[in-house]
Order: C-alpha cells, then structure tokens, then sequence
C-alpha cells in the first residue's frame, strides 16, 4: 500500500510539471535489485570459521520491546578488567566473529557480539524498523553491557560495514562509554579511497533506486524506505545463514554515517584501525591517508579480508591492541 501511495504521489507530480522526474523515479523504484556472483573468498572465509565452544544465543530487550540477540563469551582468566563489544561485517552475524571473540575471551576480555537488527537472530533479515533504529539498539545494548560489568572499561570493535558503524557509534553520544575503538577492515563509504572498484564484487547497490529514494527524502515522501538497493555476494540458497540484501533504511543505518569524517571529529576515545594486508575488498595502503593522524593505523602482513577476524596472528595481534586499553595503552 505504502509504495502504491507514493506511486500515486509522483503521478500528481507529474501533472504538476515535474513528469519526466517523477517517471525517472518511478522506474528506478520498481526495477529489482540484482544479486552480483558468489565470491569465493569471503565464502570460503566464513566457512571457515570453527564454531566449536561458541556460546548459545542470549537476549536482550531493546527500547521498542524486541528482543535482539547476542552472544556472550566468559573471560578464560582473571585480572583483565576490559569488557569488548565485537560487530559483524555486512550478510553476516554474530557468527562471523566468533573466532576474535573467543580469541579475546582467552585473553580475559569478556565478550559480546550482537547480531545487528536485520541479521541473525536480531529482527527481520535485511530490514529495520525506521532510520536510526540501530543507533537506539546499541545504545540499549551498552546500557545492558554495564549493568552486567559495572565500571568496566569498554572496548568497541567492528569488522567491515561493522567497522563503519563502530565508528558512527564512536562519534556519537554513546561513544563516551568506550575506551577505545578498533576498526577492523573498516568500510568509511563507497566513494572513499579505502574501497577496491566495486568493492571487489562483494556488494551490487542499486544506485538508481538509492538515488531514487533519496530524491523522495528530499521531497518530503517518507515512503518505500523497506525497499531493498544493495545485495551481497552469498552463495545462493544461504538464505538460512546470511542476509543477502539490505533495505534503504539498514542500508543507510549500518555503517558510517554519510561522511565518516563527521564521526571522527566526534570521536573522544583512541581509534585503531587494522587492516590485513592482502585485503581483496579493501585497499590497505590507502587508510592512513584517509583516515589521518588522528587514527593508527595498522597493516597486518598475509591478511585477507575474513582473515582479521579468523587468522590466529591477526587474533593476537588485536587482542594485543584491547588488553589494557582501559589504561590508554
């Protein structure tokens, strides 16, 4: 009904001298998203992942009385006081970081790895309820981690689109919780140098919807946001494990915010960014010259792009960067 309505409103613009854009959009909005081909690196680097000791799924209330999913994994010894919170890259879950989390939690760093609203167990794959929900989510979320650790320092990590949100999360005001933050192959936007062309096949947005969408935004049409314009390069019939498309709100929700630059300047804790050398989506060499001084960067040698949240050097070297991070190391 709602995408009929906006039909019927670009149909009124069109009378009123706006024709040839109304029908533009039109076209943009009914023409379908198209999946690009599987790519093997990140399959191959997902099934990799041994689930063997991952904790069951736990719940946790957000503000609009869903119960959103995370895992939570014990610290294996005593005497490290940081707490982590670990998200998923975009298609993925919880389970795409379990190798990191319990990589941390045998460093004494307990752990939790939400899935995201829209993937996993959180919500409906692929779609959120209205922007901004998933700001509201995690702050739900870090007000649950520090009633169960009080006082503890917390460390925010994100991998890929997850980087991109930790960062928008890190320049907002919920970002004050956090000692650190650590950016894990991090997506800054798709017009940054950071980006391989086409984000080396892993995702196909469909740019003329998105345009589309954001042409009623600016018209005031608050319409047709659940509309699917970017799908992932998943396996087909993976359905049951990934989400293989995004809505326009997740979309523009999960990651950095338009200009990630804005979210660095908002940012008042230390941020590290760490980046596998042999990244297939990203191009290393080019973080520290976008992102600036104001973040470290490092290059992890033989390192692909599912590889810094599964190869064990990878693990060790970004368990090294949250132990004692509580202590500004």
């Amino acid at each position: 009904m709602a995408v009929a309505r906006t039909m019927l409103r670009i149909g009124v613009y069109a009378m009123s001298g706006v024709g040839l854009a109304a029908i533009a959009v039109a076209a943009a909005i009914t023409v379908p998203v198209t999946a690009p081909p599987p790519l093997a690196s990140i399959d191959n680097g997902a099934r990799a992942v041994n689930r063997s000791g991952m904790p069951a799924l736990s719940r946790f209330q957000a503000r609009d009385g869903t119960e959103l999913a995370y895992r939570r994994y014990k610290p294996q010894k005593d005497g490290v006081r940081e707490v982590a919170i670990v998200i998923h890259g975009s298609a993925g879950s919880s389970i795409a970081v379990h190798a990191l989390a319990q990589a941390l939690a045998a460093r004494g760093v307990e752990t939790f790895a939400p899935d995201i609203r829209g993937h996993g167990g959180s919500g409906t794959r692929g779609d959120i309820g209205h922007r901004g929900q998933l700001a509201d989510d995690f702050a739900d979320l870090v007000a649950m981690v520090q009633a169960a650790r009080p006082g503890a320092p917390l460390v925010l990590l994100g991998h890929s689109s997850g980087g991109g949100f930790a960062l928008r999360m890190a320049g907002s005001p919920v970002g004050r919780a956090f000692a650190r933050t650590v950016l894990l192959a991090p997506y800054l936007g798709y017009r940054e140098a950071t980006n391989r062309p086409g984000s080396g096949g892993w995702a196909a947005p469909d740019m003329p919807r998105i345009v589309a969408l954001q042409l009623l935004q600016s018209a005031g049409i608050a319409c047709c946001d659940q509309l699917p314009v970017i799908a992932f390069a998943v396996p087909p019939g993976s359905e049951k494990y990934v989400t293989t498309a995004y809505s326009f709100r997740l979309l523009t929700g999960f990651g950095p915010s338009r200009d990630f630059r804005s979210d660095l300047a908002g940012a008042t804790s230390p941020i590290t960014a760490m980046i596998g050398a042999a990244d297939e989506l990203m191009q290393p060499e080019n973080y520290q010259s976008t992102l600036g001084e104001r973040v470290q960067v490092k290059l992890l040698p033989g390192v692909d792009h599912m590889g810094i949240v599964a190869d064990p050097a990878a693990l060790s070297s970004i368990a090294d960067v949250v132990v004692g991070a509580g202590a500004g190391t």
